[in-house]
């Protein structure tokens, strides 16, 4: 797995912060409106998973990105910075079943509750694709008329061969 945090460096102009995918100044006022405080730890947890919008890292690997430009940061701020997001809805928490607890940023609406992406994940050589089309929006609808049930999540990972590992089936068969 690539890991983003090699391409990954810390806002340095007011320029660069305003093209980060998270706003800034938005997550200083939801952390003020939840009575916390604005640290460095917290602001640059956000913008190290806010740089990989396409990733899936492990707690680990934030704490690596972060440390890299933060070397003062411990493992177990990483920890309570990353459990402080969840609760504020900015990232979620996905499981692909490699043994790893994983996290993405949310939808950039902070705090926003919406459907996110859905996960295919290769059972060949092990590569996460993210998918965005949301097509069980029309399931949700039958599901609430027929039994009242409100979805307000849910998490899709699909398993099969990539494209990569598919051609090369295809190939080891013709053989």
């Amino acid at each position: 797995m690539k890991i983003c945090w090699k391409m990954w460096s810390f806002p340095e102009t007011e320029k660069e912060m305003g093209q980060m995918a998270v706003d800034r100044e938005q997550f200083k006022q939801l952390l003020k409106d939840n009575g916390l405080k604005i640290t460095n730890q917290r602001l640059l947890v956000l913008e190290a998973l806010a740089s990989c919008p396409d990733k899936h890292l492990t707690a680990e690997e934030i704490y690596e990105m972060v440390k890299a430009g933060y070397p003062e940061i411990g493992l177990a701020t990483v920890y309570r910075t990353i459990q402080l997001l969840l609760e504020l809805n900015l990232i979620d928490r996905i499981n692909l079943d490699d043994g790893f607890v994983r996290y993405e940023i949310g939808n950039v609406g902070l705090g926003t509750a919406e459907h996110h992406h859905h996960h295919l994940i290769c059972v060949n050589c092990g590569k996460v694709i993210s998918f965005k089309d949301d097509l069980l929006e029309e399931l949700e609808e039958k599901i609430m008329e027929t039994t009242g049930f409100h979805v307000v999540d849910h998490e899709v990972k699909l398993y099969g061969r990539c494209a990569e590992c598919g051609g090369k089936l295809i190939e080891e068969e013709r053989n």
